[in-house]
């Protein structure tokens, strides 16, 4: 049976970039994947990484696509569908200006490396709080399955109670801006790490500040299929 594309397997809200910037394109690239066109993309080549290790490495987010979530994958509830989401997703658009970050760094962050902002403005805070607030009314509850998966990673009582409320552990306070550039480094060496955090601070650190000036509605079409980038919406408009 093909998907329904009016009520796919789960939504996510993302900030990411014009498909047509360098943004957008050496993201796309170092994941190896283009969610807006849904096309795979030769990767670039990182010394002392082999070309096999670096497409694992690069696996985990290559499936989401290139962005910054501000709401992490959910399933719509029922009695709503895409079109209820558009909505409230256009609300909310409107609602909030676009802003500039232009100072970067590639970090460790829960044990991956990322692309996150050196500071983080009022306007992107309060954007990424309207964005895990507002839509909630939307939003299946997890179910078992989805709470066992996100338990996987051991939770504070805090991020667990985060959870249970908005879908997600890391939301509100806990919220960190970033691209994931990569999955799991567990046991990496930390020559490879080194290797890997310089040429992504090379491939980015050229680029001009991002302007944040819309929001991404990206889909799972179906249980397991790669997140694509469905519409992006103008900030202000």
């Amino acid at each position: 049976m093909a998907p329904d594309a009016s009520k796919p397997h789960r939504v996510a809200i993302y900030a990411a970039p014009d498909p047509q910037s360098d943004w957008w394109l050496r993201g796309s690239e170092w994941l190896g994947r283009c969610a807006a066109q849904r096309l795979e993309l030769l990767q670039p080549c990182i010394d002392g990484v082999s070309v096999a290790q670096f497409a694992q490495l690069t696996a985990e987010p290559r499936r989401y696509g290139w962005h910054a979530t501000l709401k992490a994958p959910f399933r719509l509830a029922p009695g709503e569908d895409m079109a209820s989401l558009r909505e409230g997703l256009a609300n909310i658009a409107r609602d909030h200006q676009s802003f500039a970050l232009d100072r970067w760094e590639v970090a460790r962050l829960g044990g991956f490396l990322a692309l996150c902002p050196r500071q983080a403005p009022k306007a992107l805070e309060a954007l990424a709080d309207g964005c895990v607030r507002r839509p909630q009314p939307l939003a299946a509850a997890l179910d078992e399955t989805e709470l066992a998966r996100r338990r996987r990673k051991p939770l504070t009582p805090e991020e667990d109670a985060l959870m249970l409320a908005w879908g997600y552990p890391w939301v509100l306070h806990r919220f960190k801006f970033h691209f994931s550039l990569t999955g799991p480094i567990h046991g990496l060496a930390e020559e490879k790490v080194a290797q890997l955090q310089h040429a992504a601070a090379e491939r980015f650190e050229t680029l001009p500040p991002l302007t944040v000036d819309r929001l991404s509605l990206f889909a799972e079409p179906y249980p397991g299929a790669d997140f694509e980038c469905v519409e992006q919406l103008a900030l202000g408009s």
